[in-house]
């Protein structure tokens, strides 16, 4: 039973304690206490019950007073208050990260005259990303303007628009059996026979067949595109009309298989396994004009530079040479590549910058200029080459490869990056042409297909070519 004077003063006590031990000591309030003790108190009711929890009203605390805002204490400093602020913004979200936020607003009883505890604000200046310079604050070693972002690479088809069946496509190394005309018209021996392939229309046309005692070694359009030139495997070069399909001439000199040609303007040069270079001239009545000898084996590349001006040849005999006009004898006689080199490609961007290719214990594209010799760079393709193509729209080469991988690479010049690495055919890709526009080129493999690949951009737009081409995907025989 509760005591008369407990009930007086209206408290709960514990039986046995009379209200006279408990004494309150008065105090003169302090500011700060008077910012705090403005509450009301409860109602004077016989019936209430006093609790001892005290919660204070906010809207009448100047919590600031107190020195509850944040500092940056000695030990978070430098690479620590960045870890918080990153921290923080994995935690809150980066706009509680952000320095110039708060969480209530600018009225709020929770700001501060100098810097808020929480911030809570949408930043609109930056970006959102936690390591952005805005979550990092302005540290001398992040800038605030971040650099332009890279150059997404070209993207390249991985697979080929148009597959032409081609029986009897040799299966050699040494041959150049496939060269598309500046008129659009692809030409492609076939055992004995060669046969024109139209783009426009996909028209067949056998142009010549060289009967049971011979062979078509090599062809090659003439620059115009009306007349096609055949090495033969006795060593014959011949000249076709394209549009009549009609021989023009035939030239000898060889006395093997001529099995590359190469044309400039108005000279014809061919190589031979008898390890010469002979040199036609289609306005004058002799079968060749000059002969070139430097090879000590089978001659299996050849390509004019784009001013006309130097001729470069690749032989079996792992060489690499350069003729000019003024001399029979070779200005420049390369000897880095350690195997055969027919793949052979001039820069349409740079002069006298030449690339080569070789064979299967080589597998490297050298770059050489050829003014003084040096050799500028080099990549180890991890396999045979057997073709280069340089790009006339833009500074990128192609090359096709044998053993082991049977692969069509695309590379930038001069960082040599990969654009694209294309597969398909399942063997050696011993054939390249390039269509007139520059964008198609062609391929050819001992597995009897030609294979059109939209690889580069056109001259005009260097967007990103699309996967659909001059033709509709599928497969068609070329006889």
């Amino acid at each position: 039973m509760e005591s008369p004077q407990a009930k007086k003063s209206g408290l709960n006590l514990p039986a046995g304690m009379s209200g006279t031990s408990l004494r309150l000591d008065t105090f003169s309030a302090s500011p700060s206490i008077r910012g705090i003790s403005n509450v009301s108190s409860p109602s004077k009711s016989s019936s209430s019950t006093c609790s001892d929890r005290f919660i204070p009203c906010r809207s009448s605390s100047r919590l600031h007073t107190f020195g509850l805002i944040e500092k940056p204490s000695p030990a978070k400093e430098g690479s620590n208050e960045a870890y918080s602020r990153l921290l923080k913004s994995e935690l809150f979200g980066s706009d509680f990260a952000s320095p110039s936020s708060s969480l209530a607003g600018p009225g709020s009883p929770m700001t501060s005259p100098s810097k808020n505890m929480l911030r809570f604000k949408t930043d609109h200046s930056g970006p959102s990303s936690p390591f952005s310079p805005s979550v990092l604050g302005h540290r001398t070693d992040f800038s605030s303007d971040s650099p332009t972002p890279p150059k997404p690479p070209r993207k390249v088809p991985k697979t080929p628009h148009k597959i032409l069946d081609a029986p009897s496509l040799q299966d050699d190394f040494y041959l150049n059996l496939v060269d598309w005309s500046s008129q659009n018209v692809l030409a492609v021996a076939l055992g004995t026979c060669v046969y024109l392939w139209s783009a426009a229309n996909s028209k067949v046309t056998k142009l010549c067949d060289l009967g049971p005692h011979d062979g078509v070694c090599s062809v090659q359009w003439t620059r115009e595109g009306s007349f096609i030139s055949i090495g033969t495997n006795v060593g014959q070069v011949q000249i076709w009309d394209g549009a009549k399909c009609k021989k023009v001439r035939t030239m000898g000199g060889h006395q093997t298989r001529t099995g590359v040609l190469a044309w400039n303007s108005r000279i014809l040069a061919s190589g031979s396994r008898d390890r010469n270079i002979l040199q036609h001239d289609m306005r004058v009545p002799s079968d060749f004009i000059g002969k070139l000898v430097g090879h000590k084996s089978e001659v299996c590349g050849l390509k004019w530079s784009c001013d006309d001006r130097e001729l470069a040849s690749g032989g079996n005999d792992n060489q690499l040479l350069v003729w000019n006009q003024h001399s029979q004898q070779p200005a420049l006689r390369l000897t880095e590549h350690t195997a055969a080199v027919k793949a052979i490609a001039w820069s349409p961007h740079q002069s006298g910058l030449l690339a080569s290719g070789g064979g299967t214990a080589d597998r490297c594209i050298r770059f050489w200029n050829t003014s003084n010799g040096h050799q500028l760079n080099f990549v180890d393709t991890g396999s045979q080459v057997c073709n280069l193509a340089w790009s006339k729209n833009v500074n990128e080469i192609v090359s096709t490869h044998g053993y082991s991988q049977n692969q069509i690479m695309v590379w930038k010049y001069p960082s040599l990056a990969k654009v694209a690495t294309l597969t398909g055919h399942s063997m050696r890709v011993l054939y390249l042409a390039m269509s007139p526009d520059g964008q198609t080129i062609v391929t050819g493999a001992g597995d009897e297909t030609l294979r059109f690949w939209n690889i580069f951009p056109s001259m005009k737009t260097p967007a990103p070519v699309k996967d659909t081409g001059l033709w509709s995907l599928g497969r068609t025989q070329i006889r």
